[in-house]
């Protein structure tokens, strides 16, 4: 099971001489693969120094209950969306809501809206309900990838 982890960043980003420097402060959340909390904020700080100018802080990590991520290719779809599933169990012959989370990658509200029923809701049999859809301030999404064998016998 995919453990996922919200990481708040904050870093200075460069500016020029008749900028403000208070506008020079950059505060963004990305989703991270990972075991542990420890883990998470090691893997947020390697992925995002290269692309930080000055000091960078990692201010939360705090674990997220997602069901599913469901990815999309286009290039276009440049924003997460956290989509409320409700499946209808049935449990001694008693109806019962069961709510999951999906993160999609889409460009906009209707992008996410048809990923999830093609691509992330596909094959489910049972009845479901889209709850809600909401665009969130995720950045990117930083999955887990093995080192490759080569990296271990260096």
């Amino acid at each position: 099971m995919t453990n996922w982890f919200e990481c708040k960043v904050s870093y200075d980003s460069s500016f020029k001489e008749n900028e403000d420097p208070k506008n020079a402060k950059k505060k963004e959340i990305y989703l991270v693969d990972a075991l542990s909390f420890t883990e998470a904020e090691a893997r947020i700080i390697k992925e995002i120094t290269p692309f930080v100018v000055g000091e960078l802080d990692v201010t939360a990590v705090n674990k997220k209950k997602i069901t599913e991520m469901v990815f999309n290719d286009d290039p276009k779809a440049d924003k997460w969306y956290r989509c409320k599933v409700l499946y209808i169990s049935v449990e001694d012959e008693v109806e019962k809501k069961v709510a999951t989370t999906y993160m999609v990658q889409a460009a906009d509200f209707e992008g996410a809206l048809k990923h999830l029923i093609e691509v992330g809701l596909s094959g489910i049999l049972s009845e479901y309900e889209i709850a809600s859809i909401t665009e969130t301030q995720i950045m990117d999404v930083f999955k887990y990838e093995a080192p490759e064998e080569n990296a271990r016998h260096e």
